[in-house]
């Protein structure tokens, strides 16, 4: 399983983001290997397809389901919705969970 956090410099929500990842393959009893990946530019963000900082791919597909058919990138800041619909820069634990698991069972 091939985790990802993409972000830019400076995003305050970078690190936390790492921990929610780790915190979410640690609840399933998975392998805590995160790869981090720095979004250098505007141009890089187009290249890779980047959502906002942070975002989280597990084997190249975005933990967040909505987000997933999204096509217009930039270099941004990203907020995630919580299952009470609040948004915070931090996706949810359990929304990483989720996608480990749709990911193992693919």
């Amino acid at each position: 399983m091939k985790v990802e956090v993409l972000y830019f410099k400076g995003c305050p929500n970078h690190e936390p983001a790492v921990e929610q990842v780790r915190k979410a393959l640690r609840n399933e009893g998975l392998p805590i290997l995160v790869n981090e990946v720095e979004i250098t530019d505007p141009a890089m963000a187009q290249e890779v397809g980047f959502l906002g900082s942070p975002s989280i791919r597990i084997d190249g597909i975005d933990v967040e389901p909505g987000a997933r058919e999204i096509n217009t990138f930039g270099f941004g800041c990203r907020t995630y919705s919580d299952d009470a619909g609040r948004r915070s820069g931090l996706p949810p634990v359990g929304l990483i969970q989720r996608a480990a698991r749709e990911s193992r069972s693919a």
